[in-house]
């Protein structure tokens, strides 16, 4: 859960802590002005460390990611064709797709905190 989606959350903890719902709405639009300068540090962290890949001396370093992502393609395209190991129980086959499952929602969202850092980085 990103932090910015806990704003209503610590609202409400604002709205019983200052009973004055002036100083209630300050503290929230102070609290909220935190939680999005952090995530914006945190998105530009991500950034650099995604450009820093693309930019590296090594194949493999700016290609892991697609690599991974054709690997887990081959996995699901096996499975579908009936290829996949005999032994392997249906728990097993779920569990490495629960796998699967989490590493491409990583690759989308390191694809999207390319592009927004990339737009970032123009000034929009």
């Amino acid at each position: 859960m990103s932090l910015v989606a806990a704003i209503p959350v610590l609202g409400k903890v604002i709205d019983k802590l200052f009973p004055d719902a002036g100083k209630a709405q300050a503290a929230k639009t102070e609290l909220t002005e935190m939680l999005l300068n952090g995530e914006l540090e945190e998105l530009e962290q991500q950034a650099g460390v995604i450009k820093a890949e693309a930019q590296g001396e090594g194949w493999l370093q700016r290609n892991w990611r697609p690599i991974v992502m054709l690997v887990f393609t081959a996995l699901v395209v096996c499975r579908w064709m009936g290829w996949s190991a005999p032994n392997l129980t249906e728990a097993v086959e779920l569990k490495l797709f629960s796998i699967i499952q989490l590493g491409i929602g990583g690759y989308i969202a390191s694809r999207g905190i390319e592009k927004v850092a990339t737009r970032l980085g123009k000034g929009f």
